[in-house]
């Protein structure tokens, strides 16, 4: 017999590559890679682990990949309830951001947002936000997987002075992590709205010497859009292709006010496009049309977005919200199969980040990033269809989580985190920003 790290024989498998669900087999795990999947019979006979689970009421899936958020803003949790985009943002978050933002509060909610995601099965995110080297810090310590879209905008932040200076930041920051296998930068031109054209030329060139990717919110609503047309008579969509950004390397985020030709471009260029369904709901900004995107074939993601749009940072309770709207916006009940729900949020995520040789499914020679979801609730049987139960359900719950074998969450809980401790900070921090 072979011996491995760990095994885990799970009641069904989900590995997204096949599109199928195997039951009754393993996954084989040593030195962080998945080194077989197969059925958990075969398993026994062959491997000896150093660590054998068996979860006899789990479907075991890839790990989540959130490809937007702002993982600080969990400090700004529910802040501007019930306010439209534009009033929300001028009223309520850019004046705490301007009078609280720093390094140290941007390290603690980054902290707390990745222990969040972890219980939820993310496993990989992205993130735009000022000071992108405390996320950096925090997704290092925690041990996930993450890309840094640095802040570019503009006129001055709590980061950087002006464009000029997000760039020069974010060229060091690149050279910091150049080599580093678990973060990668790319650039975060914040709007078309708030990043004029010069500006667009020069990420562009940027993103082309040093192949970083583009990540940017793309027509969040539809009075952005009527507003840039009014301006220069071009939709933001076509202005980015002009400036030649769309292409592979390109992540539009939100994009819920798009015409047929908007969908056509981001197909043609090979973009890809992040719906985040439970933010531009509550702030009624729209809905992406995702089944149009996916029949177009564009590499649709899914994110969180930042906790103050949407109070918290479950993919899985986004991915189901998600689906339904695709199906219910649409009228089509085959919009968005739940086969395809698991691939926007684990393998799209990891192409969008050049990371699906690596990452994304559960195939031999990957690294071991795995959620185990539980589906031993006794309302959830009978049993007919274990992917109808993760994501028609709210009974459903992720138990563990592991990124290269290594175990990243249980049973709610971060390895590694004193949970109590740090919600303790984090409250203390946000009665400061309340009361400055």
């Amino acid at each position: 017999m072979k011996s491995v790290d760990l095994q885990i024989d799970a009641r069904w498998i989900a590995p997204v590559v096949p599109a199928s669900i195997l039951e009754h087999h393993s996954i084989v795990i040593d030195k962080g890679r998945i080194i077989d999947l197969c059925p958990t019979a075969r398993a026994r006979l062959q491997y000896e682990a150093t660590q054998h689970l068996t979860l006899n009421e789990s479907i075991l899936t890839p790990g989540f990949v959130n490809l937007h958020n702002h993982a600080a803003m969990t400090l700004m949790r529910g802040v501007g309830s019930d306010l439209p985009l534009q009033r929300w943002l001028e009223d309520a978050i850019w004046p705490m951001e301007n009078a609280q933002v720093s390094y140290d509060m941007v390290a603690l909610g980054a902290r707390w947002s990745i222990a969040e995601m972890l219980t939820g099965g993310t496993t990989t995110f992205s993130d735009m936000y000022f000071y992108p080297d405390a996320v950096a810090e925090a997704a290092l310590d925690l041990g996930v997987r993450c890309q840094l879209a640095t802040p570019i905008i503009d006129f001055p932040t709590a980061w950087a002075s002006d464009a000029a200076d997000g760039i020069s930041k974010t060229v060091a920051l690149h050279d910091q992590y150049k080599h580093h296998s678990r973060v990668q930068i790319a650039l975060g031109p914040h709007a078309p709205y708030t990043v004029s054209d010069d500006t667009f030329e020069k990420l562009k060139t940027l993103a082309d010497q040093l192949g970083l990717r583009i990540q940017c919110h793309v027509q969040e609503t539809q009075s952005e859009v009527d507003d840039a047309v009014k301006a220069t008579g071009e939709r933001p969509m076509q202005r980015l292709h002009r400036l030649g950004l769309l292409g592979p390397d390109f992540q539009a985020v939100h994009v819920v006010a798009l015409s047929d030709e908007d969908i056509e471009l981001l197909a043609r260029t090979n973009s890809t496009a992040v719906t985040c369904p439970d933010s531009n709901l509550k702030l009624a900004s729209g809905l992406a049309r995702t089944r149009d995107l996916l029949a177009a074939g564009v590499n649709l993601c899914i994110g969180t977005d930042g906790a103050a749009s949407n109070n918290d940072q479950d993919l899985l309770c986004e991915a189901r919200n998600a689906t339904l709207l695709a199906k219910g916006g649409s009228g089509d009940a085959t919009a968005m199969t739940l086969q395809e729900t698991l691939q926007i949020m684990t393998l799209n995520g990891a192409r969008a980040l050049g990371l699906d040789d690596d990452i994304g499914s559960l195939e031999i020679g990957k690294a071991a990033d795995i959620v185990a979801i539980n589906l031993s609730d006794p309302f959830l049987k009978p049993m007919t269809d274990p992917m109808a139960a993760v994501f028609y359900t709210a009974r459903a719950r992720v138990d563990q989580v592991w990124i290269d074998g290594k175990l990243k969450a249980e049973q709610g809980r971060p390895a590694g985190v004193d949970v109590a401790a740090m919600a303790r900070d984090v409250q203390r921090l946000r009665k400061a920003m309340e009361s400055a």
